[in-house]
């Protein structure tokens, strides 16, 4: 009798490795090569290193912004931040002027939803983008208001639409008064930070928190005018993003992009298990 006669189970015993009659190895047995090295795919999407410090957005409605912190607007002028609070309310956000990825994403969210918003920037309230990177110049800070201004597409909102960049110190007392709490990551020069505006009252206290990188008219609208009153909104469920994404230089992933790899992986697994019960039924079906 040929020894490829008599068909094992493919799970006995020193049957993993045994060639079919035609001297390939079992479909199945491909297949858990395969799963195997989707599992280590997955497994490889490494978390970042560690970063100093708490990277998280904490609410605290209803704080009083430290008005007396010296910026540079846009232009390079000194200016203390209550000369920016002018009897209306204020959208603020912080971001960095040479983010590579999630600070633009955020930006064009907010310069969408203000272009759909009815209300007009400088005339029902006033914008204040804050750089989180000390290093950031009022030259680049002009760069991006020019930029977001005609994105925005009313010209004559660029008295009420501030880009700011200060001292690390007064960067910090500022994001540490409403909860905006981020790391700097200097193997790869970049900061990891929530995303996320905040609105606040004409007093400068802080009214609501809108989280994401997409901003309807709707809900600013309704912050807006929560904020005009006067009114401290209620606390809201945070959905944070990471500004901190894919390195094609080192293959990692962090924040939401990990969750991403990690359900791709899984799905991967998933769908290739289901090939392996198919081919193994295929084949008992044929012994």
């Amino acid at each position: 009798m040929s020894r490829f006669a008599v068909r094992r189970s493919p799970f006995a015993a020193g049957a993993l490795v045994r060639p079919t009659a035609n001297g390939q190895l079992p479909t199945w047995l491909a297949l858990v090569a395969l799963l195997i090295a989707a599992a280590a795919s997955a497994d490889n999407a490494a978390t970042p290193p560690k970063l100093p410090g708490e990277v998280s957005v904490q609410q605290k409605l209803n704080a009083q912004l430290p008005l007396d912190l010296i910026f540079r607007d846009e232009s390079g002028k000194i200016i203390r931040l209550r000369q920016l609070f002018r009897g209306k309310p204020v959208l603020l956000n912080f971001m960095y002027y040479r983010c590579p990825m999630l600070c633009p994403m955020v930006m064009e969210g907010i310069s969408s939803g203000l272009t759909e918003l009815k209300f007009d920037v400088g005339k029902d309230f006033d914008v204040i983008t804050v750089s989180i990177d000390p290093r950031d110049m009022p030259s680049q800070a002009a760069a991006k208001k020019d930029m977001y201004i005609k994105r925005y597409g009313r010209l004559n909102a660029a008295g009420g639409w501030h880009f700011l960049t200060g001292h690390e110190s007064a960067i910090r007392d500022l994001t540490n008064a409403v909860g905006f709490h981020y790391a700097y990551d200097p193997e790869r020069d970049q900061f990891a930070h929530g995303a996320v505006v905040m609105v606040t009252t004409a007093a400068g206290r802080v009214s609501r928190y809108i989280y994401g990188f997409e901003y309807k008219a709707r809900d600013l609208r309704l912050a807006l005018v929560e904020a005009s009153a006067n009114k401290i909104g209620s606390p809201v469920d945070q959905i944070l993003l990471l500004c901190y994404h894919y390195d094609p230089a080192t293959g990692k992933y962090s924040g939401a992009a990990m969750n991403v790899v990690r359900a791709g992986g899984i799905a991967t697994v998933l769908t290739l298990a289901g090939f392996i019960i198919i081919m193994l039924r295929r084949e008992r079906r044929t012994s």
